[in-house]
């Protein structure tokens, strides 16, 4: 009996590679057999990922994901000079934290602009001819359970969130019949380097209701990896348009 769960040459692009989701969630791929293509903005911080892969054929390709007009192009010529995509994971995102009350609109934009527009441009990536593998393509954008409740401070970011979850919806229905399935993970509070940074700000009574909220404790970007590698695989060859919700029973509040 096949393992429905490898990935074993499998070509798979992983935005935010350099660093926290991306980086662990490039770590198990190829521990699974997938050949990866590593996505971001900081070269020096994507050789380290790309140097810690196992097994062989993996690539990097610094680009930002700002300059969104050019993604459907990047993923046309990467697909070409590396392999087709059967799977794609947009680990990149920025936060934030700020009142309503002095939250400007360029706050938004940017967050919008990584988190929803990059996504979007990505899937629109896959539909161009010759993109995708022969076999299909999975595609995994990686949420937050701010897409379903909220935080004060949280707007901007949860309201992109949200808006994400409309994208998997709408584009899981959209390209079902390219063969390309379109699903979400919702992580809760992961300890990576950007929310420690965030924690930092944080007091200390604000910090132990973040940890009294996870039932099962904080975390680890590995629990998010395993999460989208079900996503990417055979495993989950029936979902689509989904949201897979990873929190240490945050949302069972």
């Amino acid at each position: 009996m096949s393992n429905p769960m490898t990935l074993a040459d499998r070509s798979i692009l992983v935005t935010g590679g350099s660093s926290g989701l991306g980086r662990a969630t490039a770590g198990l791929l190829a521990r699974l057999g997938a050949r990866v293509l590593l996505l971001g903005r900081n070269l020096p911080r994507l050789q380290e990922t790309l140097a810690a892969l196992d097994g062989a054929g993996h690539a990097l390709v610094s680009f930002d994901l700002d300059d969104a007009d050019r993604i459907p192009d990047l993923l046309d010529e990467q697909a070409r000079q590396f392999a087709p995509f059967a799977g794609l994971v947009h680990a990149a995102g920025v936060t934030q934290t700020k009142p309503l009350q002095v939250s400007r609109a360029a706050d938004f934009e940017t967050l919008y602009r990584t988190n929803v527009v990059a996504a979007a441009q990505l899937l629109r990536g896959l539909t161009r001819r010759g993109t995708v593998a022969q076999s299909g393509c999975s595609a995994v954008l990686i949420g937050s359970v701010m897409s379903c409740v909220g935080a004060a401070g949280k707007t901007a970011y949860a309201s992109s969130k949200a808006a994400l979850l409309g994208l998997v919806r709408s584009a899981a229905l959209e390209l079902a019949r390219s063969r390309i399935r379109v699903n979400a993970v919702l992580p809760g509070f992961i300890e990576t380097e950007m929310t420690r940074q965030e924690m930092l700000r944080l007091s200390s009574e604000q910090v132990r209701q973040i940890h009294e909220m996870h039932p099962l404790g904080l975390g680890r970007p590995e629990d998010v990896a395993h999460a989208v590698a079900f996503l990417l695989s055979d495993a989950s060859r029936w979902v689509t348009g989904s949201s897979l919700t990873v929190d240490g029973g945050y949302t069972a509040h």
